[in-house]
């Protein structure tokens, strides 16, 4: 006789992973999901059987992996920022410096970013936002070429602790917070969504894709880790 769901502890764990487990009569299939605190949850049918449970686990620790990793790269405390001048904020690799001003609306002037005075995080969130959805379009162009697929659109918006996301109808979208990294590793971000469109998982046939659009992709995406740690993520613009 099988194990059914109801005979699963509340947490699994599944080698070194740790999988929170609910019940839900309304689910035909399990659904797993790695929270913004990095835990790892699981949502399954009442008559899902162990064994059937930890095989899923399994299958999906490649991409539990990836998902960990996301979160431990854009998930960390940012920095403090002020939103006084002389504070640097990044846009596209480089530290800009504030200038808070009377009136208008945040831009990029002679190398000062200008804020309104009264303005924080809400107002250098839309303007990363503002800024970045025309230069990535532009950006995203040959990359897409490169790898043979057409992106249905691009947006830039905040995506919680991942750089970015593919939708099923092709739409890439891209964090704001990507913008404060140099090109190349926005373009790093770029493929790894592009590649998505051709295979949606984490398997060795999806690193294949950005092997071939990117060969020097390893070096890309530890520079990535690194480097995401130091970016400006406040909680408005997560």
């Amino acid at each position: 006789m099988l194990m059914t769901v109801s005979d699963i502890p509340g947490v699994l764990r599944v080698g070194d992973l740790e999988v929170a487990v609910s019940v839900s009569d309304r689910r035909k299939s399990v659904r797993l999901t790695v929270e913004r605190d990095s835990s790892i949850t699981a949502v399954v049918p009442s008559q899902v059987s162990k064994a059937e449970l930890v095989k899923m686990v399994e299958a999906k620790r490649p991409w539990l992996y990836g998902k960990l990793a996301e979160k431990r790269d854009l998930g960390r405390a940012a920095p403090a920022k002020e939103y006084v001048t002389g504070e640097g904020f990044r846009y596209l690799g480089r530290s800009h410096r504030l200038r808070v001003v009377d009136e208008g609306e945040v831009r990029l002037i002679r190398g000062r970013l200008e804020l309104p005075r009264g303005g924080g995080a809400r107002e250098l969130v839309g303007w990363y936002r503002r800024v970045g959805e025309p230069w990535l379009a532009k950006r995203v162009r040959p990359w897409a070429d490169r790898l043979g697929v057409e992106p249905s659109g691009l947006t830039v918006r905040p995506l919680g602790y991942r750089w970015g996301s593919c939708s099923r109808g092709g739409r890439v979208n891209i964090h704001w917070a990507a913008m404060q990294l140099p090109p190349s590793l926005i373009d790093y971000v770029l493929v790894h969504e592009l590649a998505h469109l051709r295979q949606p998982d984490h398997s060795a046939a999806f690193w294949e894709i950005v092997e071939r659009a990117m060969p020097l992709h390893d070096g890309y995406r530890d520079r990535l880790r690194r480097t995401g740690n130091d970016l400006w993520l406040p909680e408005e613009g997560r």
